[in-house]
């Protein structure tokens, strides 16, 4: 029998990682696993310039198990002189041309966004 899944876009890799019953945390006491993919990693090779973007579509949100992962990650990043740390990227539907987006809560443009991805507007 197969657990729920809770992430249509998941890979084969993961749906198997859920049928586990030995990664189960909830049948392995002393053991608490999570997981969650991460968006992109968006980086300009030129400059090393390099942020952590998460989006979300149809104003989906960051569940707290999983801000609290990327959290762990963004602290661990930040030593980089480079890293210019983790933001959300939350759209109305789907993308930038078919309704409004929010940049770290704030609503924002396409030109802002571009200038975002740019490293020129941190």
């Amino acid at each position: 029998m197969t657990r729920q899944r809770y992430d249509e876009h998941s890979t084969e890799f993961g749906l198997w990682t859920r049928d586990q019953p030995e990664l189960a945390s909830e049948n392995t006491p002393g053991m608490g696993f999570i997981t969650s993919n991460l968006d992109f990693i968006w980086h300009n090779y030129l400059t090393g310039d390099w942020m952590l973007l998460e989006e979300k579509r149809h104003r989906g949100y960051i569940k707290r198990w999983q801000q609290a992962l990327f959290d762990l990650v963004d602290r661990c990043c930040r030593g980089d002189p480079h890293y210019h740390g983790f933001h959300k990227l939350v759209f109305e539907k789907t993308n930038p041309e078919d309704g409004q987006m929010w940049l770290d809560g704030k609503l924002i443009t396409r030109d802002e966004l571009i200038r975002f991805l740019r490293f020129e507007t941190l």
